[in-house]
């Protein structure tokens, strides 16, 4: 069995105007290593990357490198639309000092298996330093599959792991069973936090959850609780997180609702988020202090 990880895909902090909230930014990244998260995965999904503009992603890299100054793990989306963006915003986070880069491919149209490896080949190509693939078809409107990442691993050696965000493990375990025996090293993330032990026990890495942005502390437990084989901690937590999935459908998307806990929880951010997300209702936050005071958290 692998070690365990759990990197926590970072929520962004900004202020009334649509601007980066320097000093909230900080807190919620001093909260997560504090509370011993593996890494931070800095412009993930939650990080709000697809409506920041270029100049905010990288006030935003280099402000959590300085700031992190190598405490843990610093990993940047540097997702774009294009190859040539995506390499330029890759390169210029590598070089100011991030661990690896995440790369979602293209979104928005579907498309073809010889394409998304097309893209990936273009990217890894240019890009000088480590890659995470990140996997995503509920937004991308296409799958990267065990077939073509494998093609991408035999080209090239700094693609170095993959968030599966997919709900079915079936689909994880796939990738794995494909990849593993040739490449064992290759490091597997689930994207949704309660497949975390399955994910382990099939032979990955651990994973990528949100939740952890609201209480780093129990996933770090988790992780140790794992790799200890520690199964009746193991099992106690599982039944905790269990409860905390429930935040997820109180909103769509559901980031306005995951930085309403964090207030909740004692983090000194505001609420606010890139438009047009809306923050959470009165409605809505009974339903989280709920889910929050089942769990243990209120």
């Amino acid at each position: 069995m692998k070690k365990a990880n759990f990197l926590t895909p970072v929520v962004t902090a900004f202020d009334e105007n649509g601007n980066l909230d320097i000093q909230g930014n900080k807190n919620v990244w001093d909260h997560l290593i504090k509370g011993g998260v593996d890494g931070l995965v800095i412009m993930g999904s939650t990080g709000e990357f697809f409506s920041m503009t270029t100049e905010q992603k990288k006030e935003l890299i280099k402000l959590v490198v300085e700031h992190v100054n190598k405490r843990t793990k610093v990993y940047i989306g540097t997702s774009c639309m294009t190859v040539e963006d995506t390499v330029e915003l890759s390169n210029f986070a590598i070089e100011t000092g991030a661990d690896a880069v995440m790369i979602i491919s293209p979104y928005y149209f579907a498309l073809s298996n010889e394409s998304v490896e097309f893209f990936y080949d273009k990217v890894a190509e240019a890009v000088k330093g480590d890659i995470y693939l990140y996997n995503f078809p509920d937004r991308t409107g296409h799958d990267l599959t065990p077939e073509v990442t494998l093609n991408l691993l035999r080209k090239h050696k700094n693609i170095v792991g993959f968030k599966d965000t997919v709900s079915e493990m079936g689909h994880t375990r796939k990738l794995m069973t494909t990849v593993l025996k040739e490449f064992p090293d290759f490091i597997v993330l689930s994207g949704f936090d309660e497949n975390f032990v399955h994910n382990i026990l099939c032979g990955g890495s651990g994973c990528i959850g949100g939740l952890s942005n609201l209480c780093p502390e129990l996933f770090a437990d988790w992780v140790k609780a794992i790799n200890a084989k520690n199964m009746d901690e193991v099992a106690r937590i599982q039944k905790i997180v269990d409860k905390l999935m429930d935040l997820y459908p109180i909103g769509t998307p559901f980031i306005p609702i995951m930085k309403k806990a964090m207030i909740l929880h004692g983090v000194e951010m505001k609420e606010y988020c890139t438009k047009p997300f809306l923050p959470a209702t009165e409605e809505q936050t009974e339903q989280i202090k709920a889910v929050m005071k089942d769990a243990g958290l209120l």
